[in-house]
């Protein structure tokens, strides 16, 4: 197994398979680097180099105790760019992955990235305001914190259903599909769990975004109950230099896996010019 050492000592997992011009995949919550079961290997058979990592507290990295927020995400990010001396890489983030490169783009510049891929992500800011009345209401994050440390694998399975778009009658994955990704969730530590509800949830990404100067591809599915596409993707892609924005029709939030097969193809249409 290898291993990137961050500034503070923390052990990120990598993955790093094939060869050609350089893919990092950053995971989403609760996750991590095995959730790109689809679009990492074809990637790779595609003649990319494909870097997927598990985040700090989540899969087979270190369990810290300290370090949740966005600067310290970018750094680590850094960490891995730098510790396998990576250049001219193409940055895929989904969900709160999203986070990390667009903190990454004005925290470090941008440097060693030229383009980026927002899939179902964060940014620019979930978080209701007095300047965001659009907004999830805080007690939605509560909730989540709450429901985590009652009983994190119930609250999971619950949430899995949203994330998923379950319906009453009908899914757009299997039954097993789904606890696999919820045996994922539950080797992240619950202290990593909890405070990147937070950090997700609470972090302002608007003056992020205009620091990104690499052409960027924003994805996301206009049916996403997790992370609403109207004050995200959307958002996102207006906020963000020549974006270009894709809208995944009755798509979900967990789209690389309910729509696999599309995703993969247009990051390799978008990854490939």
């Amino acid at each position: 197994m290898a291993f990137i050492e961050t500034g503070d000592g923390t052990r990120l997992y990598v993955k790093d398979w094939g060869s050609g011009r350089p893919i990092v995949l950053i995971h989403g919550w609760p996750l991590d680097a095995d959730m790109w079961e689809y679009q990492q290997p074809a990637l790779t058979e595609a003649g990319f180099r494909t870097i997927a990592y598990d985040r700090r507290g989540f899969g087979r990295s270190d369990q810290p105790w300290t370090g949740y927020d966005y600067d310290t995400f970018a750094d680590d990010l850094k960490a891995v760019l730098d510790g396998l001396d990576l250049q001219d890489v193409a940055l895929v983030g989904f969900s709160m992955g999203g986070g990390e490169i667009a903190r990454y783009m004005s925290r470090h510049g941008g440097a060693r990235v030229a383009k980026a891929v927002l899939v179902s992500a964060v940014p620019p800011y979930l978080l209701k305001s007095a300047d965001n009345p659009d907004g999830v209401d805080r007690s939605v994050f509560e909730g989540m914190i709450d429901g985590l440390k009652q009983d994190r694998p119930h609250f999971l399975a619950n949430f899995a259903k949203t994330f998923f778009g379950v319906g009453v009658f009908s899914s757009p994955s299997s039954t097993e599909l789904i606890e696999w990704t919820g045996n994922l969730a539950m080797l992240a530590s619950p202290k990593a769990t909890v405070a990147c509800v937070r950090a997700f949830g609470e972090t302002d990404f608007r003056a992020d975004l205009p620091h990104f100067k690499v052409p960027t591809l924003v994805i996301h599915g206009d049916a996403d109950q997790t992370v609403p596409v109207d004050i995200s993707g959307r958002d996102a892609a207006a906020a963000i230099p020549g974006a270009r924005f894709v809208a995944y029709e009755g798509a979900p939030h967990a789209v690389p896996f309910t729509h696999a097969e599309r995703l993969t193809a247009d990051l390799l249409d978008f990854l490939r010019t």
